[in-house]
């Protein structure tokens, strides 16, 4: 690793090296939102883009490892919302809505789902093995015990389901504000959660 630059303060490793471009970008993304570029956080740094590139190849890149950075505090505030929802149907279909309401807000994870940050890759991304990691851990804050509902061997297709969902909603916005957007996720989503559950759980939302 290079020890140039970095404001006369290099650091020791790669490691620090990403968590402190992480932390600038942060910084940048608060002063200038989706117009965020290398450029910015190789200034904020002291260093060269050439320094920044040999982490993050492209800006997009960049933005996609600053919002895996705040991810956990995503899912807290998630979890906050969904604390008393212990029915496995209401807690995904207002799940998803708390999911889409934080994206629309957050400044570091929202980001690359918004404006020219937003492309076929990152919408692929969706399904793939970290999407389903952020879906699983979606699920795992929620209050429900999905073992008692007889949806332990299914939780992976459930996954699926928030993914697949999040993602034509994040394609194409429907206009909808959360209570409508409940009420429509719940006759597609809630109805599938619930023949999932076949009679353990009445079709009639309580």
């Amino acid at each position: 690793m290079r020890t140039h630059g970095w404001g006369g303060n290099p650091p020791l490793d790669d490691d620090e090296a990403v968590a402190r471009i992480l932390v600038a970008t942060r910084g940048v993304i608060d002063e200038k939102g989706a117009a965020t570029n290398l450029a910015d956080v190789a200034r904020i740094l002291g260093v060269t883009r050439q320094t920044v590139y040999r982490y993050f190849p492209s800006t997009g890149e960049l933005l996609a490892a600053t919002a895996m950075d705040a991810v956990g505090g995503l899912l807290d505030r998630i979890a906050a919302k969904l604390r008393n929802a212990t029915r496995p149907d209401e807690a995904v279909v207002h799940g998803i809505v708390a999911v889409m309401d934080e994206l629309a807000a957050d400044d570091y994870v929202g980001i690359v789902l918004r404006g020219d940050q937003l492309s076929l890759g990152i919408v692929g991304e969706f399904t793939s093995a970290v999407g389903q990691e952020f879906a699983r851990s979606v699920m795992a804050r929620m209050a429900v015990d999905w073992d008692e509902w007889g949806l332990e061997p299914v939780l992976d297709d459930i996954a699926e389901i928030i993914l697949r969902t999040m993602q034509s909603l994040v394609v194409g916005d429907s206009g909808r504000d959360a209570d409508d957007l409940a009420a429509f996720l719940d006759r597609w989503v809630g109805a599938a959660i619930r023949e999932m559950c076949g009679a353990r759980i009445p079709t009639a939302r309580r």
